[in-house]
């Protein structure tokens, strides 16, 4: 079983490991940690050796290893199994899907998420975000929380799992149901620029500027960290470092446009082609993403589990590590509006166009239209059509 991450992730996975071989008598899992950044090249390496791994974790690149018949298609196991992907997981069961079939069982998955400081909303005699929170309601708790060349209201929507979230919020797609790229419509641009304009037209996002006089490597989660943003959305990896802090925050839900939609985080456990063992691989990753496995996951403060039942627990709600309280329910009430990010085969290609075209935009302003109709362009030529 390859996985990727750090000390942390490769204790909780082990963890897991230990129950499921202590559950049965007939099967043993070895573990191997890789790099994340050397991840996707050795196992792509595994696989074109003919020694892949029977158990393998996948992310957004999924579809990079289905489309080429690198990892098999587990709709058959599933139903054997007797596993309903939505009963379990929710919207994001067949997430890790490709041409109608499942390749990968959701095993992480949290979704973005409001982290504001409460201290800040007092002062300002704001209101706490909520999921009922409205574009302008955010804009404008956004202008109440900024306190020119001192404070700003929100650390920014830079990022795609970020800006995306407004896109589709706003009834937008980057990919529609056919497969075609539709990053330069309407929708799409109107959020986009909206996200632009929260720094360079209302100034209630630091630029990259003042965020560089911040310190170095400064960006959303350290300067929120740092007191320098009032609201910060970004994943639940934040937790971490936040609870020794000496001011009060806490989380929320994504706030929505003309509809709710939040990205969501996490990643599958797939079986690659070269298992002679399928069966006895997807019989662990039943178990690795059913309740009790997957109670470790939050146990460890590793990451958010999967397995609604888990979100749903006392276990996650009320985490023994948590030094403060913490609103974890934020998670569980914003997995019911996860979209569907389109994890297509061409996904690295694709992030590409939207960096190499996005910097400037981002660093200066500009005119969102003109910056995705130049990635539309480039989209259509490196997306191919759905067969």
């Amino acid at each position: 079983m390859t996985v990727w991450g750090g000390d942390v992730d490769k204790k909780s996975y082990q963890e897991r490991i230990d129950l499921f071989e202590a559950s049965q008598d007939d099967i043993k899992i070895e573990l191997q940690l890789i790099p994340g950044e050397q991840y996707e090249q050795k196992v792509q390496t595994m696989i074109a050796g003919g020694d892949g791994p029977d158990i393998m974790q996948v992310a957004e690149g999924v579809n990079v290893y289905s489309s080429k018949n690198q990892i098999i298609p587990l709709d058959e196991l599933a139903a054997d199994a007797g596993l309903d992907l939505e009963e379990r997981f929710g919207p994001v069961g067949t997430l890790y899907s490709y041409e109608d079939s499942v390749y990968a069982i959701p095993d992480r998955s949290g979704a973005m998420i409001v982290y504001y400081n409460k201290d800040m909303f007092d002062a300002a005699g704001v209101e706490y975000p909520n999921a009922d929170w409205t574009w302008q309601d955010a804009q404008a708790a956004m202008e109440k929380l900024t306190v020119p060349d001192q404070q700003w209201g929100y650390a920014g929507a830079g990022w795609w799992a970020q800006w995306w979230s407004f896109a589709y919020q706003n009834g937008g797609q980057i990919i529609d149901e056919d497969g075609q790229p539709t990053a330069n419509s309407p929708e799409v641009v109107e959020a986009l620029q909206w996200a632009n304009d929260l720094t360079h037209k209302y100034g209630v996002v630091p630029t990259a500027a003042q965020y560089a006089d911040m310190g170095p490597d400064m960006g959303g989660d350290p300067a929120f960290a740092a007191q320098k943003v009032a609201m910060n959305t970004t994943g639940f990896w934040a937790i971490n470092s936040l609870l020794d802090v000496d001011f009060n925050w806490d989380i929320a839900p994504m706030w929505q446009g003309q509809e709710q939609a939040v990205s969501a985080f996490g990643s599958g456990l797939a079986i690659s082609r070269d298992s002679k063992n399928a069966e006895e691989a997807f019989e662990a990753i039943d178990f690795l993403t059913d309740a009790e496995a997957q109670a470790v996951i939050i146990k460890n403060a590793q990451d958010v589990p999967a397995n609604l039942e888990v979100q749903q627990s006392e276990d996650f709600l009320k985490p023994a590590w948590a030094t403060r309280e913490v609103n974890m329910a934020a998670f569980g009430e914003s997995s019911s509006f996860v979209f569907r990010s389109p994890l297509i085969p061409e996904w690295n290609e694709m992030q590409a166009a939207f960096d190499d075209n996005l910097g400037t935009f981002w660093n200066e302003g500009g005119d969102a239209k003109t910056q995705l109709d130049t990635i539309q362009k480039k989209l259509e030529t490196i997306i191919k059509p759905a067969s």
